[in-house]
């Protein structure tokens, strides 16, 4: 028999907030969007034009008239295309309880797959892995980038200060790890403003450029865009590898939602962020128009002379900024692939008490330090960079264009023939720019590649190993019903003892394994025992209410009942505050949690002869499981009343 608890917050609901309040909160959600969520993609002017037309590039553009046209055109209907239709409108809309990225698709995947889908959806679903790990590259690789593209505008204020752009860079880095502890929302609320003068200062600056040569809003039209593919396909073709830094960031947005909400991102791209973006790229392309020579640093140059110290600064917080657009996406990707078993269990901490979804993940903050780091000495510069960073962006926007209209048709029924259109144009684009961004992999394109299979095959390799593991420890650890019915039946030769304790388990069929020693080799048992199990749902988080389940085990007199206690994936469990919500009704009188003690089943890995895995994964699995969070302040339990009982497995 099992029982659902129903709680309430003790305080009551709070009443309904006023509109004006609505309103205010609104605004300040949208500021701190700004600061946090658009930094990627608000300083992709920085470098974009400038790589398209690199005379270094293996490809390089020749600069006419025609072509800056057609650039611009491809730049301005490539960000519309990607960006406001295949993420604003379109994926920000399959979101998992108000979270979003390419995990939350993947959860979608599960939750929506009917039966006749499923071999499908395992196929997907292991595509949207590839897509997570190409996003960690993505994490690293963007605040080196951008971050170097800021401080090289030293170059335009005095050439003696060359020497200087690396090492102010990793400082500049080093700091801004260093702040992630104290939370997204702080970041935020800092970051706000200075985005919102970021992104008027670019677009007036544009707005001058163009008032020198107004011809160049005619790249507005499609017309230039299609005429520059089908006229040159041959340099529109390679030129498209660096257009694609135009929407890097793009899935910043979708990870990043569940930090701030679908409503204020949206508004913040469509009413500050793309206008002034596009008035910067149409500046630029202006400023070349004038002068070819221009090309050296057209966003810089677009500056008059006494403005550019002051500009550099102001892009080189900005492109702080933009490392933050990625860094807390990889930390909600790194804590949802954890929750889903792709990764062990890692240590979140929660920087917010009002937004659950705010959250620093430490191990994966110093992990992307030392990578962005090693990316800085290791290529010097953000043109040498720029040939990396648009496969891992491509990649991303591919699979997660994919996984979003499989979704669209599982979850809401849209019609086959709408599937098809939709699907077919924007693949058709983001495939253009994969196979555009694979021509320049002897030139860098290789490095995400290897990031992201590096990260999938750890991630494939510790879901592997959790499935053999688990197996073996429920085979160790017996029929839960089968051990409670013989615990009965020898009560005198186990001690009944007084006290309540909780034994961690994996699920409701088996005995945990320190429970089963405690009482075949302590011979003790306490009056009361907890046998809980930490169940994680495919949606970001359970209501209070669903919490946690009850079930018996055969007897109402013997103090042992199960409790399964349900979290969402973006949740951390508290496993005091779960049996705090326990009624006494339902679990053979009060549970005495002041003095419970708490029982841990610890695993030791071991390499096995069984064919289970090949060496190497084996190996791999077991230097993963390192990094796994302690268990005890994981799951929030008290330490001075946590025991431990090892053992081991073979993989």
């Amino acid at each position: 028999m099992s029982q659902q608890q129903e709680t309430t917050v003790p305080d009551g609901s709070p009443a309904p907030p006023s509109s004006h309040v609505r309103d205010s909160v609104r605004l300040g959600v949208v500021v701190g969007a700004l600061g946090v969520v658009f930094g990627d993609i608000g300083t992709s002017p920085i470098y974009t034009l400038q790589t398209v037309f690199n005379p270094s590039d293996p490809h390089p553009v020749p600069v006419s008239a025609e072509n800056v046209f057609g650039v611009v055109s491809l730049i301005f209907w490539s960000v519309m295309i990607i960006v406001t239709v295949t993420y604003v409108l379109l994926a920000m809309r399959a979101d998992n309880d108000g979270e979003g990225g390419i995990m939350a698709l993947i959860t979608l995947l599960r939750r929506w797959s009917g039966q006749r889908g499923r071999r499908a959806a395992v196929v997907l679903a292991g595509l949207g892995i590839f897509g997570a790990a190409l996003f960690f590259g993505d994490s690293m690789i963007t605040p080196a980038i951008s971050v170097l593209s800021a401080v090289e505008g030293l170059k335009v204020v005095s050439t003696s200060l060359d020497d200087w752009i690396v090492p102010i860079t990793a400082v500049i880095i080093v700091g801004l790890f260093l702040v992630q502890r104290r939370g997204t929302a702080a970041v935020g609320r800092v970051f706000g403003p200075v985005m919102i003068a970021w992104f008027a200062v670019i677009g007036a600056c544009g707005v001058a450029g163009i008032a020198g040569h107004p011809d160049i809003l005619k790249a507005l039209s499609p017309t230039y865009a299609l005429g520059f593919m089908a006229g040159h396909f041959g340099i529109a073709f390679f030129a498209l590898a660096a257009v694609v830094l135009a929407v890097t960031g793009a899935e910043a947005l979708y990870a990043d939602m569940g930090h701030f909400g679908r409503r204020a991102i949206t508004r913040g791209w469509l009413f500050l962020v793309f206008p002034a973006c596009v008035l910067s790229y149409l500046g630029q392309g202006a400023l070349i128009l004038a002068d070819p020579a221009n090309l050296s640093s057209p966003f810089f140059l677009l500056v008059p002379g006494w403005g550019r110290l002051p500009m550099v600064l102001l892009a080189t917080a900005a492109t702080v900024i933009a490392s933050q657009a990625v860094i807390t996406g990889a930390y909600s990707v790194a804590s949802q692939a954890a929750q889903l078993g792709y990764l062990p269990r890692l240590r979140v901490a929660h920087t917010s008490e009002t937004e659950r979804g705010q959250i620093y993940v430490p191990w994966i903050n110093w992990l992307l330090m030392v990578s962005v780091l090693t990316l800085v000495f290791a290529f010097r510069s953000s043109t040498a960079l720029a040939f990396a960073f648009g496969m891992a962006v491509t990649g991303t926007i591919t699979i997660t264009t994919l996984l979003f209209f499989y979704v669209a048709r599982a979850k809401w029924g849209t019609s086959r023939w709408l599937i098809g259109v939709g699907a077919t144009v924007l693949l058709v684009v983001d495939l253009l720019f994969v196979a555009a961004n694979l021509t320049k992999l002897v030139h860098g394109a290789w490095l995400p590649l290897l990031i992201g299979l590096t990260a999938f095959t750890i991630m494939t390799t510790w879901q592997r190993g959790r499935q053999i593991v688990t197996a073996e420890r429920e085979r160790r650890e017996g029929s839960l019903r089968e051990f409670v019915d013989r615990l009965r039946e020898r009560t005198t030769s186990t001690l009944r003892v007084p006290g309540t304790a909780v034994f961690l388990n994996r699920g409701s069929r088996t005995a945990p394994l320190a429970l089963r020693a405690n009482a075949e080799h302590n011979h003790v048992r306490h009056e009361q025992v907890v046998i809980l199990a930490i169940e994680t749902e495919p949606v970001p988080r359970v209501p209070a209410h669903e919490r946690v389940v009850v079930e018996d085990l055969g007897y109402r007199d013997d103090g042992i009942i199960h409790v399964t206690a349900r979290y969402g994936y973006m949740e951390t469990p508290d496993v005091p505050g779960a049996l705090a919500l326990l009624d006494p009704g339902v679990t053979e009188g009060r549970l005495r949690l002041d003095e419970a003690s708490y029982f841990l089943s610890k695993i030791e890995l071991q390499r096995g002869k069984e064919p289970t895995m090949a060496p190497w994964r084996k190996r791999l699995f077991i230097a993963t499981s390192y990094i796994t969070a302690d268990a005890a302040e994981y799951f929030g339990l008290p330490r001075d009343r946590t025991v431990i009982m090892g053992s081991h497995i073979e993989v």
